[in-house]
């Protein structure tokens, strides 16, 4: 990639990963410190001139307490972009490079990529208490040990049957090591993908598409039950990936993803976990 002005759904990541680090309140040399990755690596990425890793994303998701399931669907896209394989037509991409399809990361990778995660999370709060502490004064330590529990990710709000209609982020049920996708990502007649990704913490699961035009509608459903859908209603959708809200994934059997585009016929896919 040449050092000019970076492909849109790279342009959007970085403005999403500039928003995340405002929230922090981190400076470039604090977040340095927090994470495996230099302030001159964390400039480029919030700048769009180089993309940003994955684990990256998913390290600013965790110290911002941001839900991370967009933001990564979002560097999928961006991926795509800057790499040049959204130009190929001839197969659908490919998953990311720690992330088989169908199947989760290797242990010995997510161990690492985990610790990364909890340590960069843990710097944060330790920023922000010392900032704290240093503009109040306060030194009580039971104060300081409750904001760090409170630091740790929320139960999901749902499981199984009481996630039929909720949203995946909103319920906590989209954190990327807790997910896998239920077969590779399906590449529609119009370009759109669709993929099935299955909650293992909240046993739901939801179809996520991208590539989308205004007016396309996708939806996921299972034999007897709800069907789950979403339209793409305008530009600002059509922009970035968009996901229904969630079914029970208790009973696999049946499970169906469909995305019906505006001027074409519906086009179904049969997932099995």
């Amino acid at each position: 990639m040449t050092d000019t002005a970076p492909p849109p759904a790279c342009k959007r990541l970085a403005e999403a990963l500039q928003d995340l680090r405002s929230r922090t309140g981190l400076t470039l040399t604090a977040l340095a410190e927090c994470t495996a990755y230099s302030k001159s690596s964390w400039a480029r990425y919030l700048n769009g001139r180089q993309l940003a890793p994955r684990e990256a994303v998913e390290v600013l998701c965790t110290m911002a307490g941001h839900p991370p399931g967009r933001l990564v669907a979002l560097w999928e896209l961006a991926e795509l972009e800057w790499s040049g394989r959204h130009r190929t037509s001839a197969a659908p991409p490919l998953p990311p490079p720690d992330q088989p399809v169908g199947g989760e990361a290797p242990a010995h990778r997510w161990n690492t990529r985990r610790r990364r995660v909890l340590a960069a999370a843990a710097c944060a709060v330790t920023l922000a208490a010392a900032t704290w502490l240093a503009t109040f004064h306060v030194t009580h330590t039971g104060d300081t040990a409750g904001r760090t529990a409170s630091s740790a990710g929320p139960a999901p709000g749902c499981r199984a049957q009481k996630c039929t209609g909720e949203d995946p982020e909103t319920m906590g049920c989209a954190a990327p090591e807790q997910t896998r996708r239920l077969g590779p990502p399906y590449r529609t007649r119009t370009g759109a993908r669709l993929v099935v990704v299955l909650s293992t913490r909240c046993h739901a699961a939801w179809a996520l598409a991208w590539n989308t035009r205004t007016g396309d509608a996708f939806e996921l459903s299972v034999p007897g039950g709800t069907v789950e859908q979403v339209k793409v209603a305008d530009s600002l959708d059509a922009q970035d990936p968009l996901f229904t809200p969630m079914t029970d994934s208790g009973d696999l059997t049946g499970l169906r993803a469909c995305f019906t585009p505006t001027a074409s016929r519906q086009e179904c896919v049969h997932v099995h976990g």
